[in-house]
């Protein structure tokens, strides 16, 4: 078969799917700025991936572009202002990571209040045999989960938290009324009612550093803070000192500040959990998301409306 177009792969993606896109497009793999200027007057799409995005300048060599296809939900990494004025189309992978992201949430705040990590390295150190049982953990059954961003992700976790008996409440820039859960449009007050505050907001400048000392003072001494949105939406030194000095009870995260670059302070605290964004990290959600950066690439291409569009 002939190729549809030439494509531009920025980020890892599974072999299977290479393979796939190889089947209708010719592929070239982006190593730099520099070495775009001999094929960027072929280049028609963007295959991409949320953490990646689309790299400075790389938009501007391209002046045949005709669509971005992201294998992801994120899109702060990417000039979303630029592509509106060039009408340049923008798809991501919209519901197929919620199941797994938000099973990660709980995992993160199970394993943070179960001392799941605690436990495993007591076993570990023989402790259990010469010093009895472990200190007890906490519950999550009458606990308050807050959630901040109440989209597809945010409603996955509300229904998983109240599966455990919790009590949840959420803030977002609208309400839901598809929702019977509670709205607070105040983010204070939401981190002074809440045992756990989640995050499932997009990042990008709108939620730059919006959990930041004062939210974390809101959430107090008993409070645990659960991130599975980008790191950009907590301010990260804030965090390391109200972990450090005990003005929040914990954490868990699977996003940072500068990925994979991790702080390495945060890699000293004993209350926290880390995962290195693991979030739709499954093989089966993974496939999902790249046949529907192939999916999307094919529908442009044939003429026909994207499968699942930002705009």
């Amino acid at each position: 078969m002939s190729s549809l177009a030439d494509i531009l792969v920025i980020d890892a993606y599974a072999p299977v799917i290479l393979k796939k896109l190889s089947e209708h497009f010719t592929l070239h793999h982006y190593k730099d700025l520099a070495s775009l200027a001999p094929i960027a007057p072929y280049l028609k799409a963007i295959a991409t991936t949320g953490a990646a995005g689309v790299p400075s300048g790389i938009m501007e060599a391209l002046p045949h572009l005709e669509i971005i296809a992201v294998n992801g939900v994120g899109t702060d990494q990417i000039d979303l202002e630029q592509a509106k004025e060039r009408q340049i189309p923008v798809s991501v992978t919209s519901n197929m990571t919620t199941n797994d992201v938000a099973d990660l949430a709980i995992m993160l705040l199970m394993t943070l209040r179960r001392n799941f990590r605690y436990n495993e390295e007591y076993m570990q150190a023989g402790r259990w045999a010469s010093e009895g049982y472990p200190p007890l953990s906490r519950s999550l059954e009458e606990k308050r989960m807050g959630i901040v961003g109440f989209g597809a992700i945010g409603q996955a976790i509300a229904r998983r938290a109240q599966a455990s008996e919790m009590e949840v409440t959420y803030y977002s820039r609208h309400k839901r009324p598809e929702s019977s859960c509670p709205f607070e449009p105040d983010l204070l007050k939401l981190a002074e009612w809440a045992d756990v505050l989640t995050l499932a907001v997009p990042g990008g400048a709108a939620t730059q550093g919006l959990v930041n000392e004062d939210v974390l003072k809101a959430l107090g001494p008993h409070g645990v803070l659960i991130n599975i949105a980008r790191g950009s939406v907590v301010d990260e030194d804030a965090l390391i000192k109200a972990l450090q000095k005990g003005t929040i009870a914990g954490a868990g995260l699977d996003v940072f500040c500068h990925e994979p670059d991790i702080n390495p302070a945060l890699l000293k605290l004993s209350n926290v959990t880390l995962q290195p964004h693991q979030g739709s990290a499954t093989e089966e959600t993974r496939l999902k998301m790249g046949m529907n950066v192939v999916d999307n690439l094919l529908a442009h291409f044939t003429g026909k409306p994207l499968l699942t569009p930002l705009f």
